[in-house]
């Protein structure tokens, strides 16, 4: 399990990190969210010991990282760490090398994955070479080519095609059914939502909300209505008690209101009883980060 306690860093009068800890258990995706600047790129270079922390530790399975765990960790960087100029299977193979694995062990899992990804009639390529997706995959393999325990991504899903973030996604998957614990920080929010069931914000370089999906949905102040009227009397909602916020789409309205608020009596009585569809569900990930971050 990777746990995070208690990190602090500044770069002068910069505060990057500010107390923040949460766990990933084996078996488990977290995704890590934030505004731009919040801590996440930091947070992530720390587990692999990029930068020296002022305070706090980061632990695997309870000790403190050492490089023999750090070779049973995959990365995948902000800042992308491929070598333009070598051919795509070499460097898979020579970074399996590099951690620990024999040639031909290094050779095996390179081709696997060049085949997961749909690389394999690219395997002689120079990465510089790649579209932008495709050196994408490439980073993603070359994370995972040693079959790590850990897998840390900092926005994997950035470029790629429809395509490309369903095979990305179906990846991650696999990786957790296996056991691995995964981490990855995105803003795309509604691909968190379907891929996660733990999310931890960070806001200020503090974690500001931790837990899963399901329950930090459950435990909000609010709910949402799906709502379909019968007249066009938008504007009426907004104004009722207990709303928050009203949207329409074009169809259907979302209202988020109070969850101790029964606004459907109010909703009746401001449309003249003209409903053709009410229900409610629980907040949007995108709401909560909302919440989380205002």
């Amino acid at each position: 399990m990777l746990e995070i306690r208690n990190l602090h860093k500044r770069y002068d009068d910069v505060v990057a990190l500010d107390g923040c800890s949460f766990d990933v258990p084996p078996g488990r995706m977290l995704g890590f969210l934030g505004p731009n600047g919040a801590g996440k790129t930091t947070t992530m270079r720390s587990i692999f010991g990029l930068l020296r922390l002022d305070e706090g530790e980061v632990l695997w399975n309870g000790q403190a990282i050492d490089a023999d765990d750090r070779l049973r960790f995959g990365y995948m960087p902000e800042q992308r760490g491929l070598y333009p100029k070598m051919r795509v299977r070499d460097q898979l193979i020579y970074l399996g090398r590099l951690h620990g694995m024999a040639q031909a062990d290094a050779a095996e899992s390179a081709d696997r994955w060049l085949e997961e990804f749909d690389l394999a009639d690219r395997a002689s390529s120079l990465v510089e070479e790649l579209s932008h997706g495709n050196q994408q995959r490439v980073q993603l393999a070359a994370a995972l080519v040693h079959d790590p325990e850990l897998l840390v991504l900092d926005e994997p899903f950035n470029g790629l095609d429809p395509i490309g973030a369903e095979t990305m996604a179906n990846v991650l998957r696999g990786r957790v059914a296996e056991g691995a614990s995964v981490v990855f920080s995105s803003h795309q929010l509604d691909l968190v939502e379907d891929l996660c069931e733990d999310v931890a914000i960070i806001a200020n370089g503090r974690i500001v909300m931790e837990g899963s999906v399901r329950d930090l949905k459950d435990a909000s102040p609010h709910r949402v209505i799906e709502l379909e009227l019968g007249s066009d009397r938008h504007e009426l909602l907004e104004r009722l008690d207990g709303v928050v916020t009203a949207s329409f789409d074009g169809r259907r309205h979302l209202v988020v209101v109070d969850k101790d608020i029964e606004v459907r009596p109010l909703i009746a009585e401001a449309t003249n009883g003209a409903i053709d569809h009410f229900v409610y569900t629980t907040p949007a990930l995108s709401h909560l980060f909302k919440e989380a971050v205002a």
